[in-house]
């Protein structure tokens, strides 16, 4: 649900040396099939989180392909990073609606989404039945200091865009308080905010605008199908019966999918308790994945114990190192939680988790599919207003605040994994730290950070084997 929100980070690289020698001509026109090709092959290679993925399609799309303008493409993006869930998913979702109308934006989503969730079951599958022995516990003891510094780095990136004045600062100080000391509810937080950037933007608008952003691209790829003076298809143009109609569709698969799940497994049931728990939890995805990670620790860990706060942390090092937005970590909670509370019965745990699994990513993906295809041309004449995106900044300064806790929440639960009164592991602790420097100082991404702890947590119990 990818990395953070960070526009300077997720404008695509265009060095003049990738570019390729504008054509003078408009590329033929792409069937449905040639795009249902790209939109699968794009499941299956986007690693790098949010920004990777989103240059990989501008790279694809708008460099290659010319399927789509550099202004139309960033148009998007920008629209995108207003909504709650992952926008390198709605983007892919926006730029296939864009192309061919509703059910184009429909496959485009889903395959940048089923990839990983059949990864994801597979991979969790051969945690929970393979978790104890040597190679894979080495490989998670590896991987958890580097998550605990992929989150800090997460709070870091943030705070750079959002925390631009004493205002912001003070808001992300607040709900770092709220939820460390006061264990104030994730959406409590993220409601105070949205009214202090509703309220303060009417008496200080220039605390509260939105800074940056992208500006215009480069020029120099060649006409493309949709280029920036390409009139605005019919079909994305603004109309209340084609927002109503979305709208009641989006809706009645929520009502038919939940009605199925409690009529089937009651309204206490694990399914129906997930399907109801991951909507609210769609809805709250402000400033990418991280930002909703402690409320999905707060009803997955605490309310519902679907899963350990150990186990959350290796969901999220497995969701690192798959393709398809950070947030489908949300499908390894759900195989956990399913296999756990034997949500099939105890003779069908495989099944009870794939199927958990499946209703999470169901139901936290579905509000992103009506976003796009209903409000699309409304949000985009709205967008840049200062009265909508004020709340969206503070929301985001408050996020700040919300990851920094989680990043000490990881930090104690790999530092001392027997909890305070037991012992102090150090060589986490090292491992962290490097892993942070890595980060921070060199700039190494994501997965070759992984790749060098999990080599490290191999090692060391390697080692300790020997020793024994």
């Amino acid at each position: 649900m990818g990395q953070a929100r960070s526009p300077h980070a997720m404008t695509p690289e265009t060095p003049a040396t990738l570019a390729p020698l504008a054509a003078s001509t408009p590329p033929a026109a792409v069937g449905f099939a040639e795009a249902l090709r790209f939109w699968l092959k794009l499941g299956f290679i986007s690693f790098g989180g949010p920004a990777g993925q989103i240059a990989i399609m501008h790279t694809e799309l708008v460099e290659r392909r010319r399927w789509i303008s550099e202004r139309r493409f960033l148009h998007a993006l920008n629209y995108c990073m207003l909504l709650p869930g992952p926008e390198a998913q709605q983007l892919a979702t926006y730029i296939g609606w864009l192309m061919h109308r509703s059910w184009g934006g429909i496959v485009a989503g889903a395959l940048f989404v089923l990839p990983s969730l059949f990864i994801l079951v597979a991979l969790s599958w051969i945690y929970l039945r393979f978790g104890n022995l040597p190679l894979v516990a080495g490989i998670f003891f590896g991987l958890k200091p580097a998550v605990t510094a992929l989150v800090l780095h997460a709070a870091h990136r943030i705070g750079t865009r959002a925390l631009k004045n004493r205002w912001m600062w003070g808001i992300a100080a607040a709900s770092f308080i709220a939820i460390f000391a006061l264990d104030t509810p994730f959406p409590a937080i993220v409601a105070a905010a949205a009214l202090i950037g509703h309220f303060g933007a009417r008496r200080w608008p220039q605390v509260f605008a939105l800074g940056g952003g992208h500006g215009s691209g480069q020029a120099g790829y060649g006409p493309a199908l949709i280029d920036d003076h390409t009139p605005t298809p019919p079909h994305a143009r603004f109309s209340r019966r084609h927002l109503a109609r979305v709208l009641a569709a989006g809706l009645g698969l929520w009502l038919l999918a939940m009605a199925a799940l409690v009529a089937s497994h009651g309204l206490h049931g694990t399914l129906t308790q997930m399907g109801w728990f991951f909507t609210k939890a769609a809805l709250l995805t402000f400033g990418g994945a991280y930002a909703v990670l402690p409320y999905v620790y707060q009803g997955a860990v605490e309310t519902h114990q679907w899963l350990s706060g150990p186990q959350m942390i290796d969901g999220l090092a497995l969701g690192e190192t798959t393709p398809g937005p950070l947030i489908m970590v949300v499908a390894f909670v759900g195989f956990v939680g399913g296999w756990a509370k034997q949500a099939l019965g105890p003779d069908a745990l495989f099944l009870g988790g794939a199927l958990a699994a499946t209703v999470v990513t169901f139901f936290t993906f579905l509000p992103s599919f009506v976003f796009i295809l209903a409000g699309g041309p409304l949000v985009e004449a709205t967008h840049g207003k200062l009265g909508f995106t004020a709340p969206l900044s503070a929301i985001t300064a408050a996020v700040v605040g919300v990851i920094l806790n989680l990043a000490l929440f990881f930090a104690w639960h790999v530092f001392w994994p027997q909890g305070w009164d037991g012992r102090f592991d150090a060589l986490s602790a090292a491992l962290c730290a490097a892993a942070t420097l890595a980060l921070f100082r060199f700039k190494v991404g994501v997965l070759p950070l992984l790749a060098g702890c999990a080599a490290v947590g191999l090692l060391a119990s390697w080692a300790g084997t020997l020793l024994r």
